[in-house]
């Protein structure tokens, strides 16, 4: 399976974006950030990925391994345009089940460094047995 290029940041912020002072979100809010500032010189914008190898071929059955498949093949793209996980500030995710939410954020969670993106999931059909699809907006850090 690919690599993933997790990312951190010590202060808890990138160059690129940071939560505002202030922001909260409720208790019962997933692995995300309410609300991301972002430094928009240098956007890197990622379609809509799933789990798939070159091949075309399924990667997982199950939606932890179709998530982390999924979030592999988003990292490789992130890090041809320069960035990491860390330089993500919105992320769209589309389930084929809800119900398979808390599995789901389990991963994120796990991948996605502090501060997490800015995310809105939807429940959606999705092509062939795909149970996850994400797409990514990064800002590029300056070099």
């Amino acid at each position: 399976m690919n690599e993933i290029t997790k990312g951190t940041s010590s202060d808890g912020e990138s160059g690129a974006k940071r939560v505002p002072a202030g922001a909260t979100q409720h208790k019962t809010a997933g692995p995300y950030s309410p609300v991301l500032e972002v430094r928009a010189d240098r956007i890197v914008v990622i379609s809509g990925q799933v789990a798939v190898d070159r091949d075309g071929n399924i990667l997982g059955s199950t939606i932890e391994e179709q998530t982390r498949a999924t979030l592999a093949n988003c990292s490789k793209h992130l890090k041809r345009a320069g960035c990491t996980f860390a330089d993500v500030f919105k992320v769209n995710a589309y389930m084929t089940n809800l119900d398979d939410w808390e599995r789901f954020n389990s991963v994120y969670a796990e991948i996605m460094p502090e501060p997490r993106p800015a995310r809105t999931t939807v429940g959606a059909k999705l092509l062939r047995e795909f149970q996850i699809e994400i797409e990514m907006w990064a800002a590029k850090p300056e070099k």
